[in-house]
């Protein structure tokens, strides 16, 4: 498997935890539909949250977050409506990125962007 899709499955391990931590119930991990996956679906409260996690070893091409374009929320919109239908979900929705930079040295640096589509 290529390296960037370890790293990959990696930062979605690590983001999962780090939301486990914050309080957060994962609801489903990689949600597939139509062209689309959304990395986590998470609830907390009455809220469900749809969570794409962007990770990478260096910023030399800018953060992490900096990779979620306007195409790409489009697309994670589009999952998740089809979740929120087949869910027959009628509470509040959130769209948030969780943000890893993993360095040099072993650790990481990870940002939990809150209604990040909103901005």
């Amino acid at each position: 498997m290529a390296q960037h899709n370890d790293l990959g499955r990696w930062g979605e391990t690590t983001a999962a935890s780090f939301l486990l931590e914050k309080g957060f119930k994962i609801i489903a991990k990689n949600y597939r539909s139509w062209q689309s996956e959304i990395d986590l679906i998470v609830s907390k409260d009455d809220l469900l949250i749809f969570v794409e996690v962007k990770t990478r070893t260096g910023t030399a091409f800018g953060m992490p977050e900096e990779f979620v374009n306007a195409t790409k929320a489009k697309l994670i919109m589009r999952a998740a409506e089809q979740y929120i239908f087949d869910a027959d979900w009628e509470n509040d929705v959130r769209f948030d990125i969780v943000s890893i930079l993993r360095l040099p040295d072993g650790s990481t640096d990870i940002r939990h962007i809150e209604d990040a589509f909103s901005r």
